[in-house]
């Protein structure tokens, strides 16, 4: 489902933040490169995920679903200084891709990559986090919330990806279809948990800001 038209979406582009050039260079080759390209955050979105992690000023970041990588660089744009972020993906063949852009940015000594399940990786992190990002297999999203969530300091970001699911929210659902499932009761759960309070933005298929109480 296209939300807004593809004419619609080029003027967005063209009248938010220029791509750095470096992020451009990783889109054109993850679109050369790598299978299912559109997984990859693209500018627009990017540049919301770089303001409002200038916004926020983390100091710590945990990203859920790496890809090529696009959306942690994104992400370390509004990094403090010395801070880290940990990026946790499954697929071994896209480490070396993602730490050759990693590198050539400024934050490569600051990215820790972790490769494997989430779910396995998250609590053996000791350390809190100021910003989250989730965007990764959606069956999960509800584990990850419960995971994440003790890990956030007070007034920390959650943010969360694809709640919108190409419209599938709103439709009658298949008994085999587990994400769509999942993420309506995980969006149920981010409106009434009291630990966080929530904002849906339709940017691109769904983006949710929850902040922690």
């Amino acid at each position: 489902m296209h939300f807004i038209s593809p004419e619609l979406e080029d003027y967005i582009a063209q009248h938010s933040q220029q791509e750095p050039e470096l992020l451009a260079a990783l889109n054109k080759e993850t679109y050369q490169k790598i299978l299912l390209p559109r997984m990859l955050s693209g500018h627009f979105q990017g540049r919301v995920l770089s303001m409002l992690s200038k916004l926020i000023r983390p100091l710590n970041i945990l990203e859920i679903g790496t890809f090529t990588g696009y959306a942690s660089l994104c992400l370390c744009e509004g990094m403090r200084p010395h801070g880290t972020l940990h990026t946790i993906d499954i697929k071994e063949e896209l480490v070396d891709f993602q730490r050759k852009y990693f590198d050539l940015s400024p934050w490569g000594d600051y990215i820790v990559q972790h490769l494997g399940p989430a779910t396995a990786i998250i609590p053996t992190l000791d350390i809190t986090f100021d910003l989250v990002f989730i965007d990764a297999d959606k069956e999960n999203y509800l584990n990850y919330f419960e995971l994440i969530v003790p890990k956030m300091n007070q007034g920390g970001i959650i943010l969360s990806d694809n709640v919108l699911w190409s419209g599938k929210v709103l439709e009658p659902v298949e008994a085999n279809d587990t994400s769509t499932k999942v993420l309506m009761a995980f969006n149920k759960l981010l409106k009434e948990d009291q630990r966080v309070e929530t904002v849906l933005l339709p940017i691109r298929d769904g983006l949710t800001v929850s902040r922690v109480l």
